[in-house]
Parts: C-alpha cells; sequence; structure tokens
C-alpha cells in the first residue's frame, strides 16, 4: 500500500509574553487609536497587526498574549513589533519582551479515511460518543498534545509548545492508525 504521507497545516500559534512592567492602556489608546480596549468588558487591549496577521493583547501587568500566528518564528515577530510599535509610539518599555509558546493547533489531512469506532476500541487514551462529537479524542502522552480525530482523516492536533512537537504527534498518530489497520 501506497505511504501517504499527512498533510500538516499550523492553523494558530499562541504566545505568551511580558516586558516586566507595567503599561498605561489608557495612554496606548490616546497614541494608537485603532487599539481595542473596552475595560467594562475585558481588562486587556486588543493590538492588531496586519503583519503577521495577529492579535496580541495587552495588559496593565504587561503581560501579553498573542494569537493568530501560523508559525512559532511569526508569533515571536508579533510580539516583538508590537513591543517596537509601542516604543515608536513614545512608550518607554525597558526590557525585551520574555516570550514563551503556549499552544499550537494544527488541521491535518491523513489522506484517507478512519474507522472510529474500531479506533475508539484498540486506542488507549481516547473517547468517542459520536452522539455528543462526531470525532474521537485521542489524548497522547508524549508528546503531550490532544487530536481530534474524524472519519473523513482530517485531524486537529492541539497543545503542542514547538511545531516538531506536533510532526512527531501527527506522524506517531498516523503510523499507530496504519499499524492498527484503522485506516482504509
Amino acid at each position: 500500500m501506497l505511504q501517504v504521507k499527512p498533510v500538516i497545516t499550523i492553523q494558530n500559534v499562541v504566545a505568551s509574553a511580558s516586558v516586566g512592567q507595567k503599561i498605561d492602556l489608557d495612554l496606548l489608546v490616546k497614541i494608537f487609536p485603532d487599539v481595542e480596549y473596552n475595560p467594562d468588558q475585558f481588562p486587556g487591549l486588543v493590538f492588531r497587526l496586519e503583519s503577521p496577521m495577529t492579535a496580541t493583547l495587552i495588559f496593565r501587568t504587561g503581560k501579553m498574549v498573542c494569537t493568530g500566528a501560523k508559525s512559532e518564528e511569526e508569533s515571536i515577530k508579533a510580539v516583538r513589533n508590537v513591543v517596537q510599535n509601542l516604543r515608536n509610539g513614545g512608550i518607554r518599555i525597558d526590557n525585551d519582551a520574555t516570550i514563551t509558546i503556549q499552544n499550537i493547533v494544527a488541521s491535518v489531512d491523513l489522506g484517507s479515511r478512519v474507522h472510529l469506532e474500531e479506533a475508539a476500541r484498540i486506542l488507549p487514551r481516547s473517547m468517542y460518543e459520536p452522539e455528543q462529537f462526531p470525532g474521537l479524542i485521542y489524548r497522547m502522552p508524549d508528546p503531550k498534545t490532544v487530536s481530534l480525530i474524524f472519519a473523513s482523516g482530517k485531524v486537529v492536533c492541539t497543545g503542542a509548545k514547538k511545531e516538531s512537537e506536533v510532526r512527531r504527534s501527527v506522524y506517531t498518530l498516523h503510523a499507530l492508525l496504519e499499524e492498527k489497520n484503522l485506516m482504509d
């Protein structure tokens, strides 16, 4: 049988960051009119970038959360760009941001259908309740990820902190499904 390599697409990288100092969000609103800030509804300010296309939540504490990047590299670049934009706008930021990747979400096409009922019986750490959710939930211990596997062969992999963990998780899952004859 022809071995089809899974097609992996990074959909979102979530990174947390901190500049280690307080930031005056009311001042940011005056300097950057395009930011979104409704402190009555949410304590963070939303700073959007067009390139890379991301949204970064900025909190008074100097902590940030960046979402929307399509790679680790893009996520780091986005946070650095936000900090540089703040500096260019006259906001004093003493330190560069310390950045930590928190989660990577990837979509995957395994290239063939998956027998979910059988997979639920065979795979440890899996859960399949089709009346609740159409996919099988599979928890991989190493790397520590969660994959939502659909009968179509489409998979959503989440929980990785590095792109290499996404690849390792997907390739391990694919090999396991093939080894157990759980795919067409």
